[in-house]
């Protein structure tokens, strides 16, 4: 119907049980938004399970799907990664909603032996069509306390993460939700990445993912390296090749990143924008281990499609978006800054949505004339 629509989970603050998935919409390009509208999930703590990691799915007929994370009372790796898949729906623009569904999701290698604990699993961008016009994702598979490797210092950033992919077989077909058909990506495939000081250990999560003008899918995704690492498919994402460090071009340097979200979007034809906090972790003194201090400020490298080279996206020097000067604000007193963000691209206006210290949902535009001063390197 022309509106923009925005999903979020918002709660007191971050793990606090009263996790919800809320919803609202604008009818003038975001200038203006409607009366956030509570889907699923507490009004308050205490008032029964959280609803995390809310993310939309739109069917061609126009029904809008919305996916969570649900709380079952049983925790694992942390109450917000344990929970079943579930769902609902709105045929009226998001005016009303349906009843919950859970959708089934198969055990996996990664989860507790025992069947009653749910799966730790999380989705936090907006999944992308494939070829074949089917919506697919990729997912972070936070490894059960059973069979994880163990952490090997008191820190929830050495417990161990995959990442795997999920392909939605029949959304154009309006299933009810616990009928939606899955294609989940074998456990043996999943994304590794090496601790930065325990290698065997692997933190790979929050994936983010484009399509190259070749057709080949290409994901960014944190870890607990110092740096951003990319995964690249040949076949529309039924198989990937190992992961690697995220360069700036084909032998150069590694782009750096504290373990922290760093999504990469497409800006116009071969050409993208990646957000990330350009260090390593060691923010002014910090330690890796400090996701508190170390995810600002924000930056964009500008990339460009290379075809031919090894990685296809080459990327400028990056340049400063935005900070906070470290101000903290909210019950946890956060500073971090361009965390958790999506885009939209309307009326020449290219928007990145980001929640400011997961407090306001604020959106900002990138113009071409922003990026007017990145210049990526040719191949010779």
């Amino acid at each position: 119907d022309g509106s923009l629509m925005c999903v979020w989970t918002q709660s007191s603050h971050e793990g606090a049980g009263d996790h919800r998935i809320m919803f609202s919409r604008s009818d003038d390009e975001g200038v203006t938004w409607s009366e956030p509208l509570r889907i699923v999930g507490p009004a308050r703590p205490g008032d029964g399970f959280m609803s995390s990691w809310g993310f939309p799915l739109l069917s061609k007929s126009g029904r809008i799907y919305v996916l969570w994370n649900q709380y079952q009372g049983i925790d694992d790796v942390v109450h917000q990664h344990t929970g079943t898949m579930d769902g609902c729906y709105s045929d009226d623009m998001g005016k009303t909603w349906s009843a919950p569904q859970t959708i089934p999701m198969p055990r996996s290698r990664y989860d507790d032996p025992d069947p009653k604990v749910p799966s730790n699993w999380s989705v936090w961008q907006k999944p992308i069509r494939d070829l074949d016009g089917k919506w697919f994702t990729g997912f972070s598979r936070w490894v059960s306390k059973a069979v994880r490797t163990p952490p090997h210092e008191k820190s929830w950033t050495a417990w161990e993460t995959v990442v795997q992919f999920m392909r939605f077989e029949n959304i154009d077909a309006n299933p009810e939700p616990k009928d939606i058909a899955i294609t989940w990506s074998p456990d043996d495939a999943a994304l590794r990445v090496p601790h930065y000081s325990n290698p065997l250990l692997s933190i790979a999560q929050e994936t983010s993912l484009v399509r190259l003008p070749d057709q080949r899918r290409f994901c960014t995704m944190r870890t607990m390296s110092g740096y951003i690492w990319y995964s690249l498919s040949q076949d529309d994402g039924q198989t990937w090749c190992a992961p690697r460090p995220l360069l700036r071009k084909d032998f150069g340097l590694p782009i750096l990143e504290p373990l922290c979200c760093c999504p990469i979007y497409p800006y116009d034809e071969g050409r993208y924008v990646l957000l990330h906090h350009n260090n390593d972790g060691r923010f002014q003194g910090c330690k890796p281990e400090d996701t508190g201090k170390n995810r600002r400020p924000a930056f964009i490298a500008l990339g460009e499609f290379r075809p031919g080279a090894e990685q296809p996206i080459w990327f400028s020097d990056s340049k400063q978006l935005m900070d906070n000067d470290g101000s903290g604000i909210g019950p946890l007193n956060r500073i971090d800054i361009g965390v958790y963000p999506s885009t939209t691209y309307r009326n020449g206006n290219y928007v990145l949505w980001h929640p400011a210290r997961k407090f306001f949902l604020l959106g900002k535009k990138i113009t071409p004339e922003w990026l007017a001063d990145l210049t990526v390197p040719e191949t010779k």
